[in-house]
């Protein structure tokens, strides 16, 4: 049996992208917390691993794989036998899509953003800085309307199976549905709305994110 260990804070929404992957797979492994706020991620021992300072990282029988779309790739193929992706090509080609806008579009607005600013930073000590957070409404809210007019929704992102898709959004409503602003950002996504209240009930999720 290989053995896995993921690299990274439970509080991360990549890392919890991976988790909840492992989880709905049934697949064991060992959560090795590096905690970004204490800097552990730019200890040497973890350099050594991944020379960004990033999380998550994978650690399988002594390789290994950084950057979240190689380790969820690597873990559905090997351990998932891809049920984790569309057989249909568009659908492949529009889970695609969504973890692209999720990554470059929707993560730096709803999270890098408004999160940050709305949780993360008050529960350091600091103040919300209401400009950044009112600037980055309109880019969250266009991110999840793509989403919302691409996805199936039946029950999940495309379709009657979870996908690799399913589990990079999750994470990002996690938290921003513990701020302000998700009504607005979500105002329009009447899918994505009826999505959410299916998968936040899933046993993978409440064990990752709770």
């Amino acid at each position: 049996m290989a053995k896995l260990t993921v690299y990274g804070i439970p509080l991360s929404t990549y890392v919890r992208t991976v988790r909840l992957l492992l989880e709905e797979a049934g697949v064991d492994y060992t959560l090795k917390g590096i905690d970004i706020f204490k800097g552990e991620n730019q200890s040497p021992e973890y350099l050594a691993k991944n020379p960004f300072g990033k999380v998550p990282t994978l650690e399988i029988d002594g390789e290994i794989i950084y950057e979240t779309p190689a380790i969820t790739d690597y873990l559905n193929t090997v351990f998932a036998n891809h049920q984790f992706s569309p057989s249909e090509p568009m659908l492949q080609a529009r889970m695609r899509q969504i973890i692209t806008i999720i990554d470059n579009y929707l993560y730096p607005a709803a999270i890098g953003t408004i999160v940050i600013q709305r949780l993360i930073v008050p529960s350091q000590g600091g103040k919300t800085d209401e400009d950044k957070v009112k600037n980055a409404i309109a880019p969250a809210q266009k991110a999840m309307n793509a989403i919302d007019s691409i996805a199936v929704v039946s029950p999940y992102l495309l379709g009657s199976q979870v996908s690799l898709a399913d589990f990079y959004l999750i994470p990002v409503f996690i938290y921003l549905s513990q701020t302000p602003e998700y009504e607005e950002i979500t105002a329009q996504t009447p899918k994505l709305r009826t999505w959410w209240d299916t998968v936040n009930q899933l046993q993978s999720v409440k064990k990752v994110c709770a």
